[in-house]
């Protein structure tokens, strides 16, 4: 009976024994460098140029030379509000200014004799340039009627259709200037604090992906900061400019800004490293002692494979890269490997630069 206990303890003393040295932890340090974080933000994307064209005279929608959606050139017509009142009107004023031109080379020839005074003379001239004041006023409403495009760009629906009666003030359409875009995008106020800290460039180059979740080929500007933060939101406004060569993005459109946001001085640790309990992230410490304390770290931001740890790490900390799932609170171990951060962070999937 006693041989066989003693080749029970010695098979559980053997078993233990192989158990404690299949377990190999490896330690590693955060790395203290300088890296750079992808921000994303929801952006809206706007044309250039997007304005509303109006009637700025009354009539029938007499003619309509686009249609919707069209790719228009400056200069190009648009519409025809019925012209006749205006060239009536028009006609009205040549007569009225050319019997007043004829009017004032009488009377001139009259004063020159003398034969009328002075006086006389600059009351005819007051009524000629009033009739041709007229004129110029008759030939704008008549131009009012003939509406041309104002820039190159892409004409939106239709608000009214041929033969309609328009207003003074009616909508006929809009038009965007979509050879370039405006994009803008929320920033909150710690980032834009970053931001300016961090960034010497005065044009930060940024990408835009699209609703499809394809990154649009060209690259943005930010060109412009709002001058105030929204206190309900805490956000302040930044617009980024992006080219549109092939007139790809439309006035209207969504997606996502991603803003590479360099970093001083970031501590950054493996992702594997950390475990999580109730949303919050933890490490295990290794003391001088060799024993292991669980410590609550705040995550500033999120990269492939690495955290960069905002607090609750100092740059010379141990903590456990391998075997987290092996150990416990207050735990001490005897033995294990120290790696060198820069090796570790290098071999992992992706290395930060």
């Amino acid at each position: 009976m006693s041989v066989i206990v003693l080749l029970l303890t010695a098979s559980c003393t053997s078993k233990k024994e192989e158990k404690e040295e299949q377990i190999k932890f490896s330690v590693t340090s955060p790395l203290k460098k300088d890296t750079a974080i992808v921000r994303d933000y929801v952006c809206q994307i706007r044309a250039f140029q997007h304005i509303e064209l109006r009637a700025l005279e009354r009539g029938y929608l007499q003619k309509v030379y686009v249609d919707e959606g069209q790719f228009l050139k400056k200069g190009q017509r648009m519409f025809q509000i019925m012209p006749l009142l205006y060239q009536a009107e028009l006609q009205k004023a040549q007569a009225e200014a050319k019997f007043a031109e004829i009017e004032y080379l009488n009377t001139k020839q009259l004063a020159d004799t003398k034969v009328v005074s002075v006086n006389e003379l600059a009351l005819v001239q007051a009524k000629l340039d009033k009739a041709k004041a007229e004129l110029s006023l008759a030939q704008v409403h008549l131009n009012f009627t003939d509406i041309r495009v104002p820039f190159d760009g892409i004409m939106d629906r239709f608000q009214v259709r041929l033969g309609s009666l328009v207003n003074d003030g009616d909508l006929l359409t809009t038009l965007s200037d979509n050879s370039k875009m405006w994009v803008y995008f929320n920033v909150p106020e710690a980032e834009y604090l970053n931001y300016k800290s961090n960034t010497h460039k005065e044009n930060l180059n940024v990408n835009l992906l699209m609703a499809n979740n394809q990154l649009f080929k060209y690259a943005g500007v930010i060109q412009a900061i709002e001058a105030d933060f929204n206190n309900e939101t805490g956000n302040i406004a930044f617009r980024a400019t992006f080219p549109n060569p092939d007139r790809l993005l439309r006035h209207g459109e969504t997606g996502n800004i991603k803003m590479t946001v360099p970093l001083k001085n970031a501590l950054l640790i493996p992702q594997k490293a950390t475990f999580e309990i109730l949303e919050k992230k933890y490490v295990f410490v290794v003391d001088k002692d060799h024993v292991l304390q669980q410590r609550e770290i705040v995550i500033e931001s999120e990269i492939p494979d690495l955290y960069i740890v905002k607090e609750g790490l100092a740059e010379n900390d141990r903590i456990i890269l391998e075997g987290i799932r092996k150990v416990r609170n207050q735990e001490k171990i005897s033995e294990y490997e120290y790696l060198d951060p820069n090796v570790v962070i290098r071999n992992l999937k992706v290395y930060v630069e």
